[in-house]
């Protein structure tokens, strides 16, 4: 089951979707593992003081892709690129963005283990 949030980025309210689709459609799309991009992202941040915060260039990329796709995969008419999607947008900060990026990821896989686990449970009986 997906699990959207919307977020104001900018002044524009954008709706992010977290799914079991995401991280397919992120290997498909980037050749990467969104698993292992989200962790280090996550390593980079210091949510409780964002400027103690160290993210490099490589990192607010990975951060760019994922937050588009997630905005894609909840939006069809969100652009066809993270540079179209972006270029909606003024400058913003990514560490107010990506804390709720990771919260929504968070709550995606939390749901799908507990499904995981009801099936067992049902299964076993």
């Amino acid at each position: 089951m997906a699990v959207t949030k919307t977020i104001t980025i900018d002044g524009q309210e954008v709706t992010f979707r977290a799914s079991a689709a995401i991280p397919r459609l992120y290997r498909n799309k980037f050749h990467r593992d969104i698993y292992r991009d989200l962790n280090e992202l996550q390593k980079g941040i210091d949510e409780s003081n964002a400027e103690n915060s160290n993210l490099d260039t490589f990192s607010l990329e990975l951060f760019e892709n994922i937050a588009w796709l997630m905005a894609k995969h909840a939006d069809s008419s969100v652009p066809d690129t993270p540079e179209e999607w972006l270029d909606a947008f003024n400058t913003f900060s990514i560490y107010e963005i990506l804390p709720q990026i990771i919260e929504l990821w968070g709550l995606n896989t939390e749901q799908q283990v507990s499904s995981k686990k009801n099936i067992a449970r049902q299964s076993g009986k």
